[in-house]
């Protein structure tokens, strides 16, 4: 019988797996600790060594990316597959999204949590990791990404968890979406800009659209220049 994986052990295993599937071949240490957010790549050393006692895989101290998947890594992913095939939900990203193991031409990208009131979106108390995006995802390459918080967006296709990719700039035109700050709150909206009218406008019948008044603290911070999705579909 296979030994139980830790959650963190399992994401280290899907790692592999993606990377042999997209490149040829396997991570290696440095790429994986870069990629979970890890210190050193001892870390993820000592997580490889668990998988190698627990049978997944088998190292090699020769060389870097010494690691080859065994018979019942193998069995364990054909295990998951069925699981999505009948409605489980499986930690996965959907195209578009970052590939695990980016390419070398990779740019380091600040991803954004819950931003305090009043305090800048780029904070480094706001900043929760960085990950690496090829440059030729979007169009437009992203100043950071934004986790999305609330339904608000829902009709955009921008749902709660999501990442919005957003480029900086304190300008924007009618009906782009927006980071905008009002007061100390920072919102995604869609920007409703006619004449000397400003609305911030949801995509989601349940929300109130936003007025901005002439003496409000108002401000755009971003336009949303691409979208990534980390759930899993069912």
């Amino acid at each position: 019988m296979a030994l139980k994986l830790t959650a963190r052990q399992s994401q280290i295993l899907d790692l592999i797996r993606q990377a042999i599937q997209q490149t040829g071949r396997p991570p290696t240490r440095a790429e994986i600790a870069r990629q979970l957010g890890f210190r050193s790549a001892n870390a993820a050393e000592d997580h490889l060594r668990a998988l190698e006692r627990k049978g997944y895989i088998r190292l090699s101290a020769a060389t870097s990316r010494g690691i080859q998947l065994t018979d019942q890594a193998q069995a364990s992913a054909a295990t998951d597959g069925a699981a999505t095939r009948t409605g489980q939900p499986v930690a996965t990203m959907l195209p578009g999204a970052p590939t695990w193991i980016a390419p070398s031409d990779s740019r380091l990208v600040p991803l954004v949590g819950r931003v305090a009131a009043g305090s800048p979106v780029l904070a480094a108390e706001h900043v929760e990791r960085e990950i690496p995006l090829a440059p030729h995802l979007f169009e437009s390459a992203p100043d950071y990404l934004l986790r999305v918080r609330g339904s608000s967006m829902r009709d955009a296709g921008i749902l709660d968890g999501d990442l919005l990719a957003v480029r900086s700039t304190p300008q924007a035109r009618h009906g782009q979406i927006v980071v905008a700050r009002l007061g100390d709150d920072v919102t995604v909206k869609r920007l409703d800009h006619q004449g000397r009218r400003i609305r911030l406008l949801p995509e989601n019948p349940d929300f109130q659209p936003i007025d901005v008044g002439p003496g409000d603290d108002f401000a755009i911070e971003g336009i949303a220049v691409g979208l990534i999705r980390t759930t899993a579909l069912h």
